[in-house]
């Protein structure tokens, strides 16, 4: 590994460790430090993003179904995205990892996650 790509990695983890020990700290209901939803602020509905911010605040407290309920999508994919890290970043390259990638992150898989997260925009806010 370079010494640029060490320094990137580790710049990206700092900056990652950084924003959970903020969320950590600070809940996003009670302060002003943190944005808006500009989608929410226009409409009055809520996007599929709306709720991360707090729940991600639960999620660091192990408050998990307060988390849930802040925004469901945001716990879930949580688990998907850190599995699509795994296989493209640490696990060895292997028929069975392309076999899970292609599963999982492939094109159907793309339309699938777009198709769930629309489904969820909806319905949220029946």
């Amino acid at each position: 590994m370079t010494v640029t790509k060490i320094g990137k990695w580790g710049g990206l983890l700092l900056l990652g460790l950084l924003l959970l020990v903020i969320y950590g700290s600070f809940d996003p209901s009670e302060s002003g430090y943190f944005p808006a939803c500009p989608f929410y602020s226009v409409t009055g509905l809520e996007c599929p993003g709306c709720g991360s911010q707090r729940a991600l605040h639960q999620l660091l407290k192990m408050e998990f179904l307060n988390a849930f309920k802040q925004n469901a999508l945001l716990v879930i994919a949580i688990p998907y995205v850190l599995f699509g890290f795994y296989l493209d970043r640490l696990a060895k390259p292997s028929e069975k990892t392309y076999t899970w990638k292609r599963k999982f992150y492939g094109k159907k898989a793309i339309y699938l996650v777009l198709g769930i997260i629309c489904l969820f925009w909806i319905f949220r806010n029946l």
